[in-house]
């Protein structure tokens, strides 16, 4: 299963949801918190294309999105297709 790595901030209510559901799936994650770090945020933003919002989520390499493209992709079938690639 590929390595997934989530950007949060601690009150944020979409990184909530998001996390909610790879647990529920039993996903292991690492979590980043940007809200007191303008280095992580950074670099969450250089991975993401600029996107500055949380939560940022990514498979592998593979930059998600955040909350509603994970659920999305939930959906859709295609997060398991994708943590298995």
């Amino acid at each position: 299963m590929k390595p997934v790595e989530i950007y949060t901030s601690p009150l944020c209510g979409f990184c909530h949801a998001a996390k909610r559901l790879l647990k529920q799936k039993g996903i292991e994650f690492t979590e980043y918190d940007v809200s007191r770090d303008s280095g992580l945020r950074k670099t969450m933003m250089q991975r993401a294309h600029g996107r500055h919002t949380v939560p940022q989520i990514f498979i592998g390499e593979t930059h998600v999105g955040g909350c509603d493209d994970l659920y999305d992709l939930e959906q859709r079938g295609k997060l398991d297709p994708l943590l298995a690639a």
